[in-house]
């Protein structure tokens, strides 16, 4: 197969329809996004919405999509790379305890998306770890927007590697 290079994301608006050979479909891409985006508690968008804290709290270019396959999550205006690590005590799931807090901040193998090549040595890309722990206990009045129900701790890629 060619090397058929790397696809460019643009920043959308939610207007943009969804077609069926060229013709706009009574859909759009907003209607996309809060069906698959709405349970801020999952998981997966929890971790993106923690992201996006932490993109708003240092600065980082909104003008730009998030790279989903950088080495780190986010990268400052002063070059800063920073990877984000998330835990909460709730779930989306049913829960009959609360989730014991943990984050993995072990070293990990590197995806080149320019070449689409994986490197074979295990490393910390990231200068800086931000553990974004969701502290709320109380599934009746959770809500991750509330940026006062996370706490935030920092922590270089040398004070962890000595660890």
């Amino acid at each position: 197969m060619e090397n058929l290079g790397r696809i460019q994301a643009h920043l959308k608006t939610g207007s943009e329809p969804l077609t069926l050979s060229g013709k706009p479909l009574p859909f759009n891409l907003l209607d996309f996004w809060r069906w698959n985006g709405s349970d801020i508690i999952s998981n997966a968008t929890r971790g993106r919405l923690a992201e996006f804290i932490v993109a708003t709290a240092t600065k980082v270019d909104l003008n730009s999509p998030r790279d989903e396959w950088q080495s780190y999550d986010l990268e400052t205006p002063d070059k800063i790379k920073i990877e984000i690590k998330l835990s909460s005590y709730i779930q989306s799931w049913h829960q009959n305890n609360l989730s014991k807090i943990s984050f993995s901040i072990r070293p990990a193998r590197d995806w080149n998306n320019e070449t689409g090549i994986q490197s074979t040595v295990p490393q910390r890309h990231a200068d800086v770890y931000v553990m974004c722990l969701l502290k709320h206990y109380d599934q009746l009045t959770l809500d991750p927007l509330d940026v006062s129900q996370w706490e935030f701790y920092v922590l270089s890629k040398k004070e962890i590697s000595a660890y």
